[in-house]
């Protein structure tokens, strides 16, 4: 006997435990997330995908989140899941999809106060540093950092520099002042770390040589290590050179142009909220100023053609006129340029260049029976990466890649009610990184906003 449609979907629903801790067991518990995840369920009809929203939205504050104090004000530690440490880039990303909700929960907004001071620190102990320890006095660091060429310093988990890292520490700040108006963490450590992620910049402009930062691994992965330390040559254009990317793997060319066009964006935020906030108005300026060169380097020199004759952003390039096109998965990415606010949605030098990375032209492209997506080479060939998927929708204004990217992620989270790092192109079950708080934030973040601007994408029957 068939069941009737009611009773079919009661007894799907039933099937879908939650996958979060037990109430007690969570890290951190906020009730305007609490209230946001029954809300936005109660909007979707599919069950599975439902259940996968619940499972991830709250991801960071149920397992990767410890809130204390420090001096007697709030500090918080958030790791990026299976690996206990911060990566700046990560914990930033990591809180993003909450912000909105952070003006009427005061317990959310003391662990946003937490977070931004503890950036703040962690850019004072070493600006070139890409993750950190919780005990910033520990010189474990991470197990496979421990033998790196580099100047470690206590409370430094891996320094691999990467030009987004800083950005991420603006962005979070400048975010969580204009969703909240809490103007309480921007003290006199933040505004001295933030005139040491501008002078850091500049440094790394190399106009006047390479800078003291070095790194060299022991590895038989070369995008583990760099060239001489600092990278292959380049022309000095005004650009900021990287030694690695968002991926954590090293740089082709050490101007990555997705990370110069954050850092662009982020200065310019940092302006805003240096004059405002901080009341420092030589901030401000030396923000904007250092803003639009970069930006005129950008457009000077992180632009190619493709063979197709199609202009498009390049992904990096050494300032000789040497050029990569491809792109990664990890966030500041082409793909992601107008997520990030860099540019425009409808900017057309950004969507020729997403056009073409979500193609054959991008080397890091897969396509395979569970579906298509952007990689890249931390994980390797026909790995497909959700974040990429989830990223594109963000991006989009087209109902249709938006509902095709719900339905692919649906299938491809390999029963978990989780996103993961990466899956094979052909079998979902093949996937790495089981816990990865940060893609769970993003997919959590992808449904909050088609429950806000499209709701009717959330009613449509994604089974089929």
């Amino acid at each position: 006997m068939m069941l009737a449609p009611s009773l079919l979907r009661a007894q799907e629903t039933r099937m879908f435990t939650s996958n979060r801790p037990p109430a007690s067991a969570r890290r951190f518990v906020s009730k305007a997330v609490e209230g946001e995840i029954t809300r936005v369920s109660g909007l979707i009809k599919d069950p599975e995908l439902a259940w996968m929203f619940g499972n991830c939205f709250p991801n960071t504050l149920d397992t990767t989140v410890t809130l204390g104090t420090m001096d007697g004000k709030p500090d918080a530690f958030v790791i990026t899941g299976d690996i206990d440490a911060l990566w700046l880039r990560d914990s930033a990303a990591q809180m993003r999809p909450y912000l909105h909700l952070a003006k009427d929960d005061a317990h959310l907004r003391e662990l946003y106060r937490g977070l931004i001071r503890r950036h703040a620190r962690c850019v004072l102990l070493d600006p070139y540093a890409n993750a950190f320890t919780r005990d910033p006095k520990s010189t474990d660091g991470l197990h496979w950092s421990k033998r790196d060429k580099t100047e470690m310093k206590p409370g430094v988990a891996e320094r691999k520099w990467e030009v987004d890292s800083l950005c991420y520490v603006l962005r979070l700040a400048h975010d969580y002042w204009q969703a909240s108006g809490d103007t309480e963490p921007y003290d006199a450590t933040f505004a001295q770390a933030a005139h040491t992620i501008i002078a850091t910049f500049r440094e790394q402009q190399r106009v006047a040589g390479p800078g003291p930062y070095r790194f060299q691994r022991m590895t038989d992965q070369p995008t583990e290590t760099t060239l001489a330390g600092i990278g292959t040559p380049t022309r000095k254009t005004g650009l900021i050179h990287s030694a690695f990317r968002p991926s954590d793997d090293a740089c082709t060319f050490p101007c990555n142009i997705p990370g110069n066009l954050f850092a662009v964006a982020t200065l310019r935020e940092l302006a805003v909220l240096a004059s405002a906030v901080l009341s420092d108005e030589a901030l401000a300026a030396d923000a904007r100023a250092l803003a639009d060169e970069v930006e005129k380097a950008v457009f000077a020199h992180g632009i190619m053609q493709l063979p197709d004759g199609r202009q498009v952003f390049a992904y990096e390039t050494d300032g000789y006129g040497n050029y990569l096109f491809m792109d990664d998965a990890n966030v500041p990415s082409l793909l992601g340029l107008a997520y990030l606010r860099c540019l425009p949605a409808d900017y057309p030098l950004w969507q020729s260049t997403a056009d073409a990375v979500w193609s054959e032209a991008n080397p890091w492209f897969f396509k395979g029976a569970a579906g298509e997506g952007i990689g890249g080479p931390h994980i390797g060939e026909g790995q497909v990466w959700p974040m990429s998927i989830i990223v594109r929708a963000l991006s989009s204004d087209d109902d249709a890649v938006i509902a095709w990217s719900l339905k692919t992620l649906r299938a491809t989270h390999a029963g978990t009610g989780f996103m993961h790092e990466a899956f094979d192109k052909d079998n979902p079950a093949k996937f790495t990184r089981k816990w990865f708080a940060w893609v769970n934030g993003l997919f959590g973040e992808l449904v909050v906003k088609v429950a806000r601007e499209r709701p009717q994408l959330l009613t449509a029957d994604y089974a089929s």
